[in-house]
């Protein structure tokens, strides 16, 4: 094995069977049977749980049939990858796409059905935060009892235990027991004990959205200055501006398969592409018709810089296989974290009137909006006017990426608008500065 490989998966493959409800006799002499042949049932039911009808292996690799029993899900289907000493690796993908089951794997906390996953080097998992706390425990205790569950001697929590707490913004409460905690600072110091171990390589499920935007920050700092100082990383989050400021190079996981792998922009590319697209059905099955949000665009690009001081325009491309009466589109901003930062919504002489069948396209215009520098996403729904009308689309996101000045990057909240400054007297209005 290459000494500059830190993980190699291997065909890795994971199969869950899903449970049954248990058959309960309705007579006493059904309860009797059920009683005598209880034995046979439970071992038959064991051998099913790891005997899968659905799969082979040969010459190490599985090969796993389509028609696999309705019981039977495969969260992982023949994954391999290598992952370099150093490597961040961000894994992207729609829920239920195995991220968390290929991390629980590594981590070893299951097992796979087939393939197999070697690591080397001392491992670190952030999973899920908080797991190993104990609520009648003080914070104090709990950091020791959680920085042991994860691997770290007390010599090394002693070294490192005011700076835990300090980044948790918990010292007032160090000696109070977490069950009086809220969850917000339960969370925080949570993290904050994961966050300073010292492992060579570190697994990370998408913690770096707990506790509020400031915690939020000083979590993407946290993981950046981790990345700097040459561990590996593999990193599962949906906040894609955090995969993109934190990787060179992602995976994208569909159905438990690889769908894409590269560089960080790329992948990024393929998963935004296969969201875009997002069709329905309508439902009468004699009409078969179908509507589509797709395409979206920012007018100078598909994949824009934005200043934070520039106007846009938004274009989305509307398909429809018959006439749309009584719907009307919006437009969303999220942040990185997922919160709405602008929530438009089309008038009634837009799409209040019928949508005639066939291909349009809708263009928003956004006055400079002042955003503070980073990474955003837009995204399209077209809902009915009335309760009548049952069906919703929606289109999938586009990234967008806000730019600024140097002395605008600094600045704290979520806009950064320049704002004229006065001092007023009783002799005079004095105009200060403007903020630029």
């Amino acid at each position: 094995m290459n000494n500059e490989v830190a993980i190699s998966v291997e065909n890795l493959s994971k199969a869950y069977r899903l449970g049954l409800r248990e058959q309960r006799p309705e007579t006493l002499t059904g309860a009797i049977t059920s009683l005598v042949r209880s034995p046979f049932r439970n071992y038959s039911d064991l051998r099913k749980l790891t005997r899968f009808k659905g799969s082979e292996v040969n010459n190490g690799r599985s090969k796993i049939n389509q028609s696999s029993p309705e019981d039977v899900i495969w969260a992982l289907r023949d994954i391999s990858f290598e992952v370099k000493h150093g490597e961040v690796l961000g894994i992207i993908g729609r829920n239920g796409a195995g991220k968390s089951t290929l991390l629980k794997i590594l981590s070893r906390i299951t097992d796979p059905t087939h393939g197999r996953a070697t690591i080397y080097g001392r491992v670190g998992s952030l999973l899920e935060v908080g797991t190993g706390f104990h609520p009648d425990l003080t914070g104090r205790e709990n950091v020791y009892l959680n920085g042991t569950i994860l691997g770290m001697r007390k010599t090394e929590v002693d070294k490192k235990f005011d700076e835990i707490v300090a980044f948790a913004g918990v010292e007032k409460f160090i000696d109070t027991p977490v069950k009086r905690y809220s969850s917000g600072m339960g969370v925080r110091l949570a993290f904050a004990v994961a966050a300073h171990l010292e492992p060579e390589i570190l697994i990370v499920d998408e913690v770096l959205a707990v506790g509020d935007l400031s915690f939020q920050e000083k979590c993407l700092g946290k993981m950046a200055e981790v990345t700097r100082l040459g561990r590996t990383v593999l990193l599962v989050s949906h906040n894609i501006g955090a995969i993109k400021s934190l990787c060179r190079n992602a995976i994208l996981l569909s159905d438990g398969c690889i769908a894409a792998s590269g560089e960080v922009d790329n992948v990024i590319s393929s998963y935004l592409t296969s969201l875009r697209r997002v069709e329905v059905t309508d439902g009468n099955e004699a009409n078969q018709s179908k509507v589509s949000l797709e395409d979206i665009r920012i007018s100078n690009g598909s994949h824009a810089a934005i200043s934070t001081d520039e106007p846009f325009e938004v274009c989305v491309t509307l398909r429809t296989g018959q006439p749309l009466l009584n719907y009307d589109l919006y437009c969303m901003l999220r942040d990185q974290t997922g919160n709405f930062i602008v929530h438009s919504r089309s008038n009634d002489r837009t799409l209040g009137q019928t949508v005639k069948e066939g291909t349009h396209e809708i263009k928003v215009q956004f006055p400079p909006m002042w955003l503070t520098p980073g990474v955003y996403t837009v995204e399209f729904k077209l809902l009915p006017l009335t309760k009548s009308l049952q069906r919703r689309y929606f289109s999938g996101p586009l990234l967008l990426e806000i730019t600024g000045s140097a002395n605008a990057s600094d600045r704290l909240g979520m806009l950064t608008p320049r704002a004229t400054w006065a001092l007023e007297t009783e002799e005079s209005t004095a105009q200060l500065c403007v903020a630029k």
